[in-house]
């Protein structure tokens, strides 16, 4: 029998819902993108191209990938609204936990070859270092975002109050540029870039 035309009683059966091909596409390039700094790393590693301060070098290379991706992930809203491009939204957890992985990088030297995780030892740089103190702020708001940042988590935590959570974004951000702009004391053009690309973002946030 040809089924062609279902009898008129007959409900046809929701169409279970499919990720597109393209989101697939587009979700897999911006992996490789975020993953590339990391992987020529690794590269420069295995040539033996990381100057003659390897340890400082992969340092810097994280540290500016961490802003990097942080400034990429507030973007997203206000690229979202003056595009008209909605579906942008779902790259933005993305970059945010790929911002994460590369402040655990940027730090990761810190924690393991200069303290050797001797916490009282970070301690006393966090305190006595004013650059060390406000980078480490900046992490430390990292983590939450980056461990309540599925979907599971939003109902956990209520809509409102997850927005307000992310937030913490923002002071992130800031700690980030404040952090570097001290780290690097006399070329200063980087981090104050990054600080104005910031402020423009937050501008934009406000403007409904």
């Amino acid at each position: 029998m040809d089924n062609a035309i279902a009898a008129p009683s007959a409900r046809p059966k929701p169409a279970r819902s499919r990720p597109k091909l393209s989101w697939i596409a587009a979700k897999a390039v911006v992996w490789l993108l975020c993953l590339m700094p990391a992987a020529d790393l690794v590269w420069k590693g295995f040539q033996g191209d990381l100057g003659a301060n390897p340890v400082e070098f992969i340092t810097h290379a994280t540290g500016n990938w961490t802003l990097r991706l942080l400034l990429i992930t507030l973007s997203i809203t206000p690229a979202r609204r003056i595009f008209k491009q909605p579906q942008l939204t779902r790259f933005r957890r993305l970059f945010g936990l790929f911002a994460f992985f590369y402040a655990c990088l940027h730090f990761s030297p810190w924690f393991v070859l200069d303290k050797s995780f001797n916490f009282a030892e970070m301690w006393k740089d966090v305190v006595k270092r004013p650059f060390i103190t406000v980078g480490f702020l900046g992490f430390v708001c990292l983590i939450p975002l980056a461990v309540t940042s599925t979907a599971g988590w939003i109902r956990r935590l209520g809509g409102r109050n997850w927005q307000r959570l992310h937030r913490l974004i923002y002071l992130t951000g800031a700690a980030g540029v404040v952090h570097y702009y001290w780290l690097v004391k006399s070329d200063v053009r980087l981090p104050v870039m990054y600080g104005v690309i910031l402020a423009v973002l937050l501008g934009l946030r406000m403007v409904k």
